[in-house]
């Protein structure tokens, strides 16, 4: 009886330890089945965040945009994009600046925003040294160094550093002129050029000359006007090296190289290279002479003559002979007295090479 027992025992426990090893089988069977699966759906999420990535990037260029705000209807290219948008809305989280009273969504800009004030500018120009506030703007910045203008213009081909600029100059193109003067209706391309026109309705001139006290509304004339205080004058003339205060002046000039003289007179075909050289030309053909000098009554043309005049008058004599420093009232006797001292100079080589021979 005892040993039935004792058999009996033995037979349950082969039984139970049967059933774990079955049981151990199946949970190793089962984790290894659960591996592949999960190694076979891994291959699956990872296209999936590909496809995601590249559907994303091809929205920037092409424009597309699928993000909608339900708010105020503004569209986003990603949906991260249109989450920070939706800060906007959230006025209690704002981050107001306390120098300017500015208002940003996220601290970070707000930071970035308080480097205009304290000017601060951690990122530097290894090459050149210029600092600047963002790290976006030193990235720029490089390809003035390394000339690369990877953005270019479909319609003429000109080539630019950032998408922006490019962006600016298609309006060029397509005659869209986005920004509007509420005072007179004038249309603009830039934002920065209607800042600077409404300057002529503030009267604001915001530079000044030390120099003379001349005020300006556009910095490019005030850097223009200093050259007058310098005698700086940058735009240099290949041919003859005569040099000019402005780049208008020396296209202009440039004409008398090129003999080009678009300007032809209807009554006497005689050409000339600017309007003006036409207008006080064709006064001569009808009489026309608004001009007159207001001591003896001579009319002219032009008010350069009457100028000219005027010296005749005062006893004015600007224009020096640089050979025998006679003085004159106008440039054109000085013209015909340097030409007595060519001929007399001509003569003068003559008479001295034939005494040689």
């Amino acid at each position: 009886m005892a040993l039935k027992e004792e058999s009996q025992e033995l037979n349950e426990t082969e039984d139970k330890d049967q059933n774990e090893n079955q049981h151990d089988f199946k949970t190793e069977e089962k984790s290894i089945g659960c591996s592949q699966n999960e190694k076979n759906s891994t291959p699956k999420k990872y296209k999936k965040m590909q496809r995601t990535t590249l559907n994303c990037q091809k929205r920037i260029h092409t424009g597309e945009k699928h993000f909608t705000c339900r708010k105020c209807g503004e569209i986003f290219n990603n949906k991260d994009s249109l989450k920070v948008h939706k800060k906007i809305h959230i006025e209690k989280k704002l981050s107001i600046c306390c120098q300017c009273g500015k208002s940003f969504t996220q601290k970070s800009h707000l930071n970035i925003h308080m480097r205009i004030h304290t000017g601060e500018r951690p990122y530097t120009c290894k090459l050149c040294g210029k600092g600047f506030r963002r790290k976006g703007q030193l990235k720029n910045h490089m390809t003035v160094h390394t000339g690369e203008r990877p953005h270019v213009c479909i319609q003429c081909g000109k080539n630019f550093t950032q998408k922006k600029n490019l962006d600016v100059h298609m309006r060029i193109h397509t005659g869209e002129k986005p920004y509007t003067c509420e005072q007179c209706g004038k249309n603009f391309m830039r934002s920065g050029d209607i800042k600077t026109h409404m300057r002529v309705h503030t009267g604001v001139k915001p530079y000044t000359c030390k120099q003379c006290g001349k005020s300006f509304t556009r910095q490019e004339n005030f850097k223009t006007h200093v050259r007058v205080h310098t005698g700086e004058r940058p735009f240099i003339c290949g041919p003859c090296g005569r040099s000019f205060l402005y780049k208008e002046s020396l296209n202009y000039h440039m004409r008398i190289h090129s003999r080009e003289n678009s300007f032809a007179c209807h009554r006497c075909q005689r050409r000339f290279t600017d309007t003006d050289q036409l207008q006080d030309h064709v006064k001569i053909h009808i009489g026309e002479k608004l001009f007159m000098c207001h001591h003896c009554g001579k009319s002219f043309i032009n008010n350069a003559n009457l100028e000219n005049h005027m010296r005749v008058h005062k006893g004015e004599r600007s224009f020096t002979c640089p050979h025998c420093g006679r003085s004159f009232t106008s440039k054109r006797n000085l013209k015909i007295h340097e030409s007595a001292h060519r001929r007399k100079i001509h003569i003068f080589k003559q008479t001295e090479t034939s005494f040689a021979n």
